[in-house]
């Protein structure tokens, strides 16, 4: 597990040691407060059109023959554009950069569906989703520090990070056995567009955008500007502020199993849901920044219990042969919404204040929790979903880790043979 939480932590650096620098790498370049959206739409933007493809590569030719190259050209690339001359420059390396963390939380969640199901998976769903929250954590008060010693560039360095994770999932992930008779593109593309049809995984698939559209457009990108401008805080105080969210969210995914035995997925989809509108209208209209801390606890709980739900919703509902083409086509849809929200928010600043956009993005997921309530396609979840096949002694899955725990990864099957 640990490998895989260190593929985990790497790939959410792209946008979390930004986060409390962006006023100050704006005022540098002379940009609008408009052009944030921009900046942090760069990096999430490949994944839309990639990540499928990349797991469908993954599926096919083994998850380490695609998690190695990506994650030392995200990490390269990361502390290459600390020296960008320029805010188009930036925009370009964070791009590039891009190209390489498209693909890494999806083959990650590929790797957890190959060796675990049913209460298990969504247990280990929820463990990789408190690494990533407690990741959110770590990382912004890491860049606003870094930033406020030696400047904005400086929140770049641990970028570089990337580039060891590359060389430990190289040695510690075995290669993949690629056994003639396998199927072909067309009938991987076909069995995977398959998956996606089914209702189910079709609305955990736009539920997916419009959380991602919302959470990076609103509280990644308005939220940084307005505590500058309405409370003052430095560079440092806004990174500190991110923190708070992670605590809930990390506990939310830490309790992912037994909320989703106990209420089962609908309740805490609409739990969720219903939590993030009441946060965001909190931050919309808080007096003072007491409020606000507040409302990003409520903010946090929403993350931690919805994200890790609509993942477990996709992959139990989808084959073993397909699960990289359609964790990461999940995984795309994340990064759509990623990269549109940040632009059509960070475009509205000029007519709505940084309270006002707030405010219209609780109106918006309120009516999603709405639909929710009134419309669930029927079996959300399957408890357990589609059982996997058991894993025969000493052969690994397809693409995947040893089934004897190879990188540290059991099967539960494996443990209960020993």
């Amino acid at each position: 597990m640990w490998v895989l939480a260190s593929i985990t932590l790497s790939g959410i650096m792209a946008n979390t040691l930004l986060v409390p620098v962006i006023p100050d790498i704006l005022e540098e370049f002379g940009q609008p407060d408009s052009a944030a959206g921009v900046l942090v739409a760069a990096s999430p933007a490949p994944a839309i059109a990639l990540a499928p493809v990349l797991g469908i590569l993954s599926d096919r030719y083994g998850r380490r023959s695609l998690l190695s190259p990506c994650l030392a050209l995200f990490g390269a690339v990361g502390v290459l554009s600390a020296f960008a001359p320029s805010y188009g420059w930036l925009v370009a390396a964070r791009f590039v950069q891009g190209l390489g963390s498209a693909g890494l939380s999806g083959i990650v969640l590929a790797l957890i569906s190959d060796h675990w199901q049913g209460a298990d998976r969504t247990r280990f769903i929820g463990y990789n989703s408190a690494v990533l929250t407690a990741g959110i954590a770590m990382l912004p008060p890491l860049g606003g520090l870094l930033a406020t010693l030696g400047g904005w560039r400086w929140s770049f360095a641990p970028y570089a990070l990337g580039v060891v994770v590359a060389v430990v999932v190289w040695v510690q992930l075995p290669a993949h056995d690629r056994r003639a008779g396998g199927p072909t593109v067309r009938g991987q593309l076909a069995a995977a567009a398959s998956a996606v049809r089914q209702p189910i995984v079709a609305a955990a698939l736009g539920l997916g955008f419009v959380l991602f559209f919302l959470i990076f457009g609103l509280f990644l990108t308005v939220l940084p500007l307005l505590l500058e401008d309405s409370f003052g805080l430095d560079a440092g105080e806004r990174g500190l502020v991110t923190v708070v969210p992670a605590v809930s969210s990390t506990v939310a995914a830490l309790l992912l199993a037994r909320l989703r035995v106990r209420l089962g997925a609908r309740r805490v989809l609409w739990f969720g849901t219903a939590t993030l509108a009441v946060a965001y209208v909190a931050v919309g209209a808080a007096p003072g920044l007491w409020l606000v801390l507040v409302a990003s606890l409520a903010y946090g709980y929403a993350e931690g219990s919805t994200i890790p739900i609509i993942q477990d919703i996709v992959t139990s509902n989808t084959p073993p042969p397909s699960r990289g083409a359609v964790a990461t086509a999940l995984v795309g849809t994340f990064r759509a919404g990623q990269t549109v929200g940040p632009l059509v928010v960070g475009a509205s600043l000029g007519l709505l204040t940084n309270s006002e956009v707030f405010l219209a993005g609780a109106a918006v997921i309120a009516v999603v929790t709405v639909v929710l309530v009134l419309w669930t396609p029927p079996a959300v979840v399957p408890e357990g979903g589609l059982e996997d096949r058991p894993v025969a002694p000493g052969r690994a899955p397809a693409g995947g880790l040893a089934p004897d725990g190879a990188a540290g990864v059991t099967t539960s099957r494996a443990r209960r043979r020993r």
